[in-house]
């Protein structure tokens, strides 16, 4: 899009399409996520394409007859699904700030979906893996496994045909084909059979809404990122304020106290989340008092520099692997517009669902609700009252696009998947870059670890941290949980020296670097 004179508005949705077929894991039409836009004169934007709970949505949807949690009831089926938003919210951005017409975008995703593309070496590995949940549902095993009932392997040559067709009536009718025409009347019938609850109503009623971004300081960089229904960019703004006055800088950056500041401030940030973040269509959300230099500097006196501190108990059993099955991408144009782009179904392949003739994968992002305070979602989150479940309301969420300017010129465009993971994943690779001036490389493959207040323990790759680090901060009074790999970045920096863009893809993925001017 960019080669044929588009600007980075147009590649962007050009690759949010393109991703809803050969990346079905995360990329979709039938999810939501967030943009951050900087424009070249400097001014800033974000489009909410955040999914909504469908109007007979209601908060004791998930409880069994006694009051407890039915987990699989947020994450498998019909039920699972929020109103999709990806497709009103990339439309929005293209007609808003796009240069190209629909119909030039969306032209490589109907042709990778008519043609047809050579499945990975990690496609297959899913395909195998979900062979069970593919075959749940008819329209989805039409779509994942071949006529004989088994998965496509790599190198295989996998079509679409339903999904090309979806595609090419958006690209003739637009976003209205998907919410008032032929789509929402698929996916309407699909729920109504199913026992789903999105209807005809709700898919017409679906608004992206275009949202003031959340712009910060941390020393002479300005942060621009997502504000609530994301809680991504209030939570990364408080823990670069909580950690300005330590000058992590001047701390071996894989040493125990470089690591003890910075999960302390993730179990403060992440305990505000739980505490006061949603949906600020619905709620009064304290954004301007959460940000405050006076609240947070009360906030950071709460930080025991020998000592761990202490989340408040609470019954709950560790999360699953947070997935990677979100994704994020990143894109510059040569006049200096950035965009930043976090996208997701929520789980790998959301709730396993496809919508029958219409070839897409639907989210289970209900289960980013609040399923009953105190009780952990799938993430392992604890959440309350604010994000409750509501007709019409949009989930929280942790994507976290941000984009970083220094003296007014761009600095660095990043985002990562990874559930609440994603937050401190940006965190990381913003501290990487800033504080220790690492190449962009360097500061994304460099060692994770992660603090979300509940469950209380530090997740940290492993290998990555020495054993002696691991036994000082067991000493501070820190619980420990080894695992792969956290998070997944793709981010685009500007070298001023060069005058060149540098795009990394982070190895945990299959990442490598390169240079373009």
């Amino acid at each position: 899009m960019l080669s044929m004179g588009g600007n980075a508005i147009d590649a962007a949705v050009a690759t949010g399409f393109a991703l809803a077929v050969v990346h079905p894991t995360a990329g979709n039409i039938g999810g939501g996520g967030f943009m951050v836009i900087r424009f070249a004169d400097g001014q800033s934007s974000t489009i909410d394409f955040r999914e909504t709970a469908p109007k007979a949505a209601h908060r004791d949807m998930y409880l069994n007859a006694d009051g407890s949690v039915d987990p699989q009831k947020s994450l498998v089926g019909y039920l699972a699904s929020g109103v999709p938003g990806s497709v009103a919210g990339l439309c929005m951005a293209l007609e808003k700030y796009g240069t190209l017409p629909l119909a030039t975008i969306l032209e490589p995703a109907i042709k990778l979906a008519e043609q047809g593309f050579s499945v990975t070496l990690g496609q297959e590995k899913d395909f195998k893996r979900l062979v069970k949940q593919f075959s749940t549902f008819p329209a989805t095993a039409e779509k994942f496994l071949k006529k004989d009932g088994t998965p496509y392997r790599e190198g295989e040559i996998w079509r679409q045909p339903d999904l090309a067709r979806t595609l090419t009536l958006i690209k003739e009718q637009g976003p209205k084909a998907f919410y008032q025409g032929e789509i929402a009347r698929l996916i309407a019938q699909s729920m109504q059979e199913n026992g789903g609850l999105i209807t005809l109503q709700d898919m017409a009623d679906y608004q992206a809404i275009e949202r003031d971004p959340l712009v910060g300081r941390y020393k002479n960089y300005q942060i621009i990122s997502m504000p609530p229904p994301s809680s991504g960019g209030i939570a990364l703004l408080q823990m670069l304020e909580l950690i300005r006055p330590f000058s992590v800088s001047r701390m071996d950056r894989q040493g125990s106290a470089y690591i003890h500041v910075l999960v302390e401030a993730m179990r403060l940030a992440f305990a505000d989340r739980a505490e006061f973040l949603g949906d600020p269509d619905f709620n009064d959300i304290p954004v301007q008092e959460l940000l405050s230099p006076e609240y947070l500097a009360e906030r950071r006196n709460l930080i025991d520099l020998e000592k761990a501190g202490i989340s408040t108990p609470g019954t709950h059993g560790h999360p699953r692997k947070e997935p990677i099955e979100t994704t994020h991408f990143s894109v510059a144009d040569h006049n200096g517009m950035a965009v930043a782009v976090t996208t997701t179904l929520n789980g790998g392949y959301g709730s396993f669902v496809v919508i029958e003739g219409a070839g897409f994968l639907m989210n289970n992002e209900m289960d980013d609700f609040t399923a009953k305070p105190g009780v952990p979602n799938m993430f392992g989150l604890i959440q309350g009252e604010a994000n409750a479940i509501e007709p019409y309301k949009r989930m929280l969420s942790s994507m976290t696009p941000t984009i970083v300017t220094q003296d007014s010129s761009l600095f660095l465009i990043t985002g990562s998947p990874g559930g609440p993971t994603i937050i401190n994943t940006v965190l990381h690779t913003i501290v990487n870059t800033i504080e220790f001036n690492m190449p962009l490389d360097q500061a994304i493959n460099f060692p994770r670890f992660h603090h979300q207040w509940m469950p209380d323990e530090i997740v940290y790759e492993s290998p990555g941290i020495r054993k002696i680090v691991l036994d000082r901060l067991s000493e501070r009074g820190h619980s420990l949980r080894a695992r792969s790999s956290i998070g997944n970045v793709h981010a685009i920096a500007f070298d001023q020296d060069s005058k060149r863009f540098i795009g990394v893809a982070d190895k945990r993925g299959e990442g490598k670097a390169m240079g373009v001017p």
